[in-house]
């Protein structure tokens, strides 16, 4: 049977997918983007390295798929019913994602990758790009309830929600705090409530 044929979810491929997508995250912890291989990922998810191949043809893709599906598990758009609430749960997640091994791996995997290949920062702008599209349902759902102005630009308010606890890590070298989250969030709100991220 074809690994990486069409199966029920939660089948062979299912399995098997899970499993390389797991390891190339291992393997950016343990590695880096620059030292690791679809061999070591191959031999870490015990499946053959014409298996991610034949899937993913190579491994600026690998890690690309790796990236998206931790982001979708560890960073959703959080609806609390009030934007105050869903700004400072993004933050929050996205924090917790900063702080940890794997969340840290990807990001430096997305920035030293982007310096070494063309194809990566391709990637890394698709990849950004799908995060804002995907939480930018807060700001939607603000401006519906009448939280917060029409004309306010998502991707604006969520990459200056965002940029702080990334400069925390990539440029102080320490993963952001809690407080860092909510200090980010709260900017944030009152920037939006006073129209800065309101298109003109």
């Amino acid at each position: 049977m074809n690994d990486t044929g069409s199966v029920r979810p939660g089948g062979r491929t299912a399995r098997t997918r899970a499993a390389v997508l797991d390891a190339t995250l291992a393997e950016l912890v343990y590695r880096g983007y620059e030292g690791m291989s679809v061999e070591s990922v191959a031999g870490r998810a015990g499946v053959h390295k014409t298996t991610i191949y034949r899937r993913w043809g190579s491994k600026e893709r690998l890690v690309a798929e790796a990236l998206e599906a931790a982001a979708e598990s560890r960073i959703g758009a959080p609806d609390t019913g009030d934007v105050e609430g869903d700004l400072r749960a993004l933050a929050r997640a996205i924090q917790a994602t900063l702080s940890g091994r794997e969340g840290v791996a990807a990001v430096h995997a997305l920035v030293s990758g982007a310096r070494a290949s063309p194809e990566v920062r391709r990637i890394a702008r698709r990849f950004w790009a799908t995060r804002t599209d995907h939480v930018g349902a807060i700001v939607e759902r603000a401006v519906e309830r009448g939280q917060l102005r029409r004309g306010t630009r998502t991707a604006e308010e969520i990459e200056h929600l965002a940029a702080p606890l990334y400069y925390q890590l990539l440029v102080r070298g320490e993963p952001p705090t809690e407080a860092d989250a909510d200090l980010a969030a709260a900017v944030v709100l009152a920037a939006a409530r006073a129209g800065v991220f309101t298109a003109d």
